[in-house]
């Protein structure tokens, strides 16, 4: 190891070595980065391979890292957005929170820890990886599904969750010592610091950010560094008056929030995020002793296996007093059993302040590892566990999930000749041409906009999902003598879960006597279809292909 420390180029050509190879072993698990980096992190301290000499090196990455960090999640907090969320995601987001926070407490108390460590380890346990989950979903394609939606829409609250800690955090923090703030050292000096920043941040959000950031997108090189530039002058300011780089991050991603180039922002600072937060990490670890870790194992794990099955629990039990679906709110649910980078940040500060110590950090680190990892294929598998568990779910689920039913059965009261699966392009083009031979399609999509969408133009359609059972039998298709699948074809992902094949196993189950049709846009499923029980197998682009050339012969 003298070599790797004889420069700081070789130390952290190391570190990213080790990162690199941690990551491969990671994706190949089908971990997310975060359990990856933070691996690094502990393995690259001192209680593992000790590769950090250069701690204020890695100490300044690591803050520009979190400042970047902070102000992509302060770009997705919209305040329009924020004013239109729906009651089912304050009241899953908020009831999460407050449930967590408040038997996270009690639990912490039960377990021997402090007052103070119990209560940062229980709001550090209600926060969820929006990064993880947004990712799983998308690569699910759920993220347009009525439990996509709402999951997104609870992590939205749960992120103005974050910025709420983070402010109370700073107030706390007027004790530190001068050497980390310039600014003013009074509850007083903070509570006018605070009202200065949000009062700029009004100001510059109403006259400056959008004709700013106009001129400044005109060049993507310049919209980066700008942007950098930008979230480190608040992280700056905010420090300088006595409250928290982190704030200043966030509210600098805040105040760019309203402006049409924010997903453009987001886009291009992404992976800069991702490799700032490496330096978070090391750093991080660089303050663990695994002999600590090792300690704490027996604590961890409780931790774990109440985010693991209480988060869940609890959101179930909200949607289901709505009057959403026992599967919608399983689904839902899964996205909160694990917590986030931001748990890790929010101890990290609470140590800094100087309320906490090495062994709450590492506490929530351990915890951490285990619900990210373990919900990682939670989420992945969802819909196997649905139906591993859904006989014991019925007391998450009212007499009349009013809020789902969108009269399932009433809107084959009158015979429909093809029941639709999926309103994509395909799935639209196929429809208007049933149509135009005077066809009655009812059309079926989990995308809940889409089928509001569509029957705003007076078509008949209804919100669903192909591989529930339960739905496909309150349908009733018995009575209709075509079911067509147009589902986007995807990357099955580590389920190998076909909707497609679960559509037909379905129709089976209901001893559906008419024609199964699905659409492949692969050869080499064709078969594997057919023999699944599909009448009919189209290939839109070699379908598309074969037209085209009798048309160009023509």
């Amino acid at each position: 190891m003298d070599f790797v420390h004889a420069s700081l180029f070789y130390e952290l050509t190391a570190l990213l070595a080790l990162a690199a190879a941690l990551g491969f072993a990671g994706m190949l698990l089908r971990q997310p980065m975060v359990v990856s980096l933070i691996a690094v992190g502990v393995l690259a301290g001192p209680s593992g391979l000790d590769l950090v000499r250069s701690r204020e090196n890695v100490e300044l990455l690591a803050e520009l890292g979190i400042a970047v960090l902070l102000f992509l999640v302060g770009l997705k907090l919209d305040i329009k957005l924020i004013r239109t969320l729906g009651p089912v995601a304050l009241a899953t987001g908020l009831g999460q929170v407050a449930f967590t926070s408040l038997f996270g407490f009690f639990l912490g108390l039960a377990l021997g820890l402090d007052t103070v460590t119990s209560v940062y380890v229980a709001v550090a346990l209600t926060f969820s990886s929006t990064i993880i989950i947004v990712k799983l979903l998308s690569d699910k394609r759920e993220v347009d599904s009525l439990h996509g939606r709402i999951a997104i829409g609870f992590l939205i609250v749960q992120d103005v969750v974050v910025v709420i800690a983070m402010i109370v955090l700073s107030g706390l923090g007027i004790g530190q010592s001068a050497a980390d703030s310039a600014g003013p050292s009074s509850l007083g000096g903070i509570f006018i610091s605070g009202v200065f920043l949000i009062a700029f941040v009004w100001l510059f959000v109403r006259y400056a950010a959008n004709p700013l950031m106009r001129r400044v997108a005109r060049s993507p090189e310049l919209l980066i560094i700008a942007a950098i530039g930008w979230a480190a002058i608040m992280a700056s300011i905010a420090n300088y008056l006595g409250l928290s780089k982190e704030l200043g991050g966030l509210l600098a991603g805040v105040a760019l929030a309203s402006t049409p180039f924010r997903e453009g922002t987001v886009a291009r600072l992404s992976p800069l995020r991702d490799f700032l937060l490496l330096f978070f990490f090391i750093e991080l670890g660089s303050q663990l002793d695994l002999g600590l870790l090792g300690d704490q194992i027996d604590t961890a794990l409780v931790f774990s296996v109440f985010v693991l099955i209480g988060n869940p629990l609890i959101v179930m039990a909200i949607m289901g007093l709505m009057g959403y679906r026992k599967r919608t709110g399983f689904l839902a649910g899964l996205t909160v059993a694990q917590i986030s980078e931001f748990s890790l940040i929010f101890v990290a500060m609470g140590m800094e302040i100087g309320h906490l110590d090495a062994e709450a950090l590492g506490l929530v680190t351990l915890v951490g590892l285990i619900t990210i990892a373990l919900s990682v294929y939670m989420i992945t598998y969802s819909h196997h566990l649905y139906r591993w568990l859904e006989p014991v779910l019925d007391v998450f689920e009212g007499s009349k999930p009013y809020r789902e039913l969108m009269n399932d059965r009433q809107t084959l009261e009158t015979p429909c000749d093809v029941v639709l699966f999926g309103l994509g392009r395909y799935g639209n083009a196929i429809a208007e041409q049933l149509r135009r031979r005077g066809m009655c399609v009812l059309a079926v999509d989990f995308n809940p906009e889409e089928v509001r969408r569509w029957r705003r133009l007076g078509l008949n359609a209804v919100y669903g999902d192909a591989s529930d059972q339960n739905f496909i039998a309150s349908l009733d298709i018995n009575r209709v003598p075509l079911v067509i699948s147009a589902m986007p074809q995807h990357d099955l992902g580590l389920t190998h879960e076909d909707p497609r094949i679960a559509l037909i196993e379905a129709l089976k189950q209901q001893d559906y006597p008419g024609k199964i049709v699905v659409s492949a846009h692969r050869s080499s499923e064709v078969e594997t279809l057919r023999a699944s029980g599909a009448h009919v197998v189209l290939s839109p682009f070699i379908d598309a292909a074969e037209l085209a050339v009798e048309k160009i012969q023509i």
